[in-house]
């Protein structure tokens, strides 16, 4: 299936929520500080956007309905989303996608031993539903935050289609959004996840979506601890992360990956 939006529609993509680490952590930047996240979001409320998770900006893609609206996610399903953000969202009218890495519910992001990034809990089953029943949405990270591109098609499989049905029994409720653990995919995990009957999927290949995307290969902003309002304000309303997207397509044309990303 393909976007038939008639205007560029932007995703953003947030991690964690927090004050800001020591400086010289891992990977630092993707850790938005709660003030910032807020003002990020009451900013583009004044310019009359309205953030969706990907659940409700699916009309928009399909070119069913128009509006000024941007796409949220957050990768990992980190507590202090929950805690940070769900209060922002719920005052502006906003909604969002969170990203669950399924086998690691009420865990925390393990993946990230030995890179000297400090341990972050993740939300459990019933958060995962307080989420949902604030207006949110839930999608899949797999079920280990696993590189599917050093996995065998078996178990990349079980990886895409299995986190699937492990939310989905978690929560009780239809999961259909999926995002690629760090970037990194090729063609045949797209078509695994559209077997496993997921709606959309999410990449860090940069840029807005436009009319012809494969709405299981979706292009996303990523919001760092350092964006301002102003360089936000251009990636949403021009062509910067588009023409960024083309440079990034000429260099590796053949398949989407990024490496070293959470």
């Amino acid at each position: 299936m393909q976007t038939d939006c008639a205007q560029p529609i932007a995703i953003l993509t947030y991690h964690q929520i927090a004050p800001a680490p020591a400086a010289g952590t891992p990977f630092a930047g993707l850790t938005v500080p709660p003030q910032r996240f807020a003002r990020h979001m009451a900013r583009l409320r004044a310019l009359g956007y309205t953030g969706l998770s990907m659940q409700a900006l699916r009309p928009y893609l399909q070119g069913k309905r128009r509006g000024r609206v941007f796409g949220l996610t957050f990768d990992d399903g980190y507590r202090n989303v929950l805690e940070h953000a769900l209060p922002v969202l719920a005052r502006l009218g906003f909604s969002a996608t969170s990203y669950m890495v399924a086998g690691r519910a009420g865990g925390h992001n393990d993946w990230d031993t030995g890179q000297g990034i400090a341990a972050a809990p993740l939300v459990d089953a019933a958060q995962m539903r307080e989420w949902i029943a604030a207006g949110n949405e839930v999608g899949s990270h797999t079920i280990d935050h696993a590189d599917l591109t050093a996995c065998a098609p078996a178990e990349a499989e079980r990886q895409i289609a299995g986190s699937r049905r492990m939310l989905q029994d978690m929560l009780g409720s239809p999961v259909d959004a999926f995002c690629f653990p760090y970037g990194r995919f090729d063609a045949a995990h797209v078509e695994m996840a559209r077997r496993a009957g997921y709606r959309d999927a999410t990449t860090i290949e940069p840029g807005r979506v436009r009319s012809g995307c494969d709405m299981l290969r979706l292009p996303r902003i990523i919001m760092y601890g350092s964006t301002g309002f102003a360089k936000l304000a251009l990636q949403l309303g021009t062509p910067l992360e588009d023409l960024r997207g083309w440079r990034r397509a000429r260099r590796a044309p053949a398949e989407g990956r990024a490496g070293g990303y959470q």
